[in-house]
């Protein structure tokens, strides 16, 4: 009897989201944060009173509810967000996992660390403001990641007396540029996260709003998890070697599984040596197992005694990808230093860590208007650039747009561990961007 994907996924997955907000300084994230958890009962009672009494404290008349994220003390000082807090709410409908990210520009890496595993993005902007660049930077990277959902939460509204023209345009600019990066699903909602618009509770002063709240589109938007539809890939981590009298010949292979599912009985190839074999066995949670999937963590016994340790990758031998030496990606540049053509880094892919050089950086985006600036030579703090980079040994990558686990990539500072770089392999959006001028067709840059 065959197995569908379906009977495969945990059943339970279906009932999670991750999401993760996004937005410049200012705009309201910890405060709709704040709001969600306040509103939907999801904040236990002596959370209320430790905020209401530094709100008290301060001479504010009600609770300031971003103080529910902001945890550190030069947050709770400054009144701003500078690291990612993750906050963990559910409703009767669904779970959530939520990922506050900071605003400030030199903290755009922190989005790109609490998106990389969100299936949606909450992009806020001050209604007073509209769309600005740091809008667009999370836009981008939103896009880049394959956030499959985007809602633009379009905040004090409260601010522009709930002005419909304010938002209808703010809505048409933000979705005009997210579509041309091809982010696939944008979701438009005007809110006031301070009064509770629209947030948790529909609005009384904006009826000519039929759409969703926030919370209502957390809860019903449609969320896939299952892995096991994806091509099967099983970075090994630990190689077991029991060598004792009960089992003197056990040779297993551990790791998590990161897509796709594995039987026994399947024929396998390991890479990069390309060498094939059987899986004879395997072990889940102290019991063999006939079939096992992402994301399980396994140990997977072969027919044959091939040479594999951390770092290797086994695949199904029909569907193994193709290994390379030259990397061609783009990344954001999330480090203080500059990443300069010619710069030695360390390339972590699963659980593979191998030397590598950057040969290359051919262009660096614009995010103004999604032009390419050609051969920049180097990538600053923030940049989203396109890289290529030589590898020491050859890495079995799959490209982004097909294995979000599997397709990305950090560079490393070999130095001191400093993360230089997130990298995405492949192409860069799901769409074409504007194309180069004349002046680029050369050396432009091909979304």
């Amino acid at each position: 009897m065959s197995t569908t994907s379906e009977q495969l996924a945990d059943p339970s997955a279906t009932t999670l989201l991750r999401f993760a907000t996004a937005g410049s300084v200012d705009d309201g994230k910890s405060t709709l944060v704040g709001r969600l958890l306040h509103d939907s009962k999801s904040v236990l009672a002596d959370q209320l009173e430790a905020v209401e009494a530094v709100s008290l404290s301060r001479g504010q008349d009600a609770p300031d509810l971003a103080l529910l994220t902001d945890g550190l003390r030069a947050e709770r000082e400054q009144g701003i967000t500078i690291d990612v807090a993750y906050r963990y709410f559910a409703t009767p409908r669904r779970r959530f996992i939520l990922a506050d990210t900071p605003g400030h520009v030199q903290y755009t890496r922190n989005m790109v660390t609490g998106a990389s595993t969100a299936e949606l993005a909450v992009v806020l902007v001050d209604a007073r403001n509209g769309v600005v660049e740091q809008t667009r930077r999370h836009a981008a990277v939103a896009a880049l990641l394959r956030v499959p959902h985007v809602v633009l939460a379009v905040n004090k509204m409260d601010l522009v007396d709930y002005a419909e023209p304010v938002f209808a345009a703010i809505a048409e600019e933000f979705t005009t540029y997210a579509s041309e990066l091809g982010v696939p699903e944008i979701t438009a909602i005007p809110i006031s996260a301070l009064a509770g618009d629209n947030v948790v509770e529909p609005s009384a002063n904006m009826d000519w709003y039929g759409g969703p709240t926030v919370l209502e589109h957390l809860e019903t938007v449609p969320v896939s998890h299952d892995l096991t539809a994806c091509h099967a890939r099983f970075p090994v981590q630990y190689v077991i070697r029991p060598q004792t009298a009960e089992h003197p010949d056990y040779r297993g292979y551990a790791g998590q599984i990161a897509a796709g599912a594995f039987r026994v009985g399947e024929t396998v190839t390991v890479l990069p040596s390309g060498r094939t074999s059987t899986i004879t066995a395997i072990d889940a949670l102290g019991a063999s197992v006939d079939i096992a999937w992402a994301p399980q963590s396994v140990t997977i016994r072969l027919a044959d005694d091939i040479d594999i340790s951390r770092g290797d990758l086994i695949a199904p031998a029909g569907d193994a990808p193709a290994t390379t030496r030259d990397v061609v990606a783009t990344v954001c540049h999330v480090a203080d230093q500059p990443l300069a053509v010619g710069r030695r880094v360390l390339l972590k892919h699963t659980t593979r860590t191998v030397k590598a050089i950057v040969k290359d950086i051919p262009s660096r985006l614009t995010l103004d208007d999604l032009s390419q600036h050609p051969s920049p030579g180097q990538l600053v703090a923030n940049d989203i650039g396109r890289v290529v980079v030589r590898t020491a040994e050859p890495l079995a990558l799959d490209t982004y747009a097909d294995s979000r686990r599997t397709g990305s990539f950090l560079l490393i500072d070999p130095a001191d561990g400093t993360t230089l770089a997130a990298g995405m392999a492949g192409e860069a959006f799901a769409s074409v961007a504007k194309a180069p001028t004349a002046e680029q067709d050369d050396e432009g840059w091909d979304f």
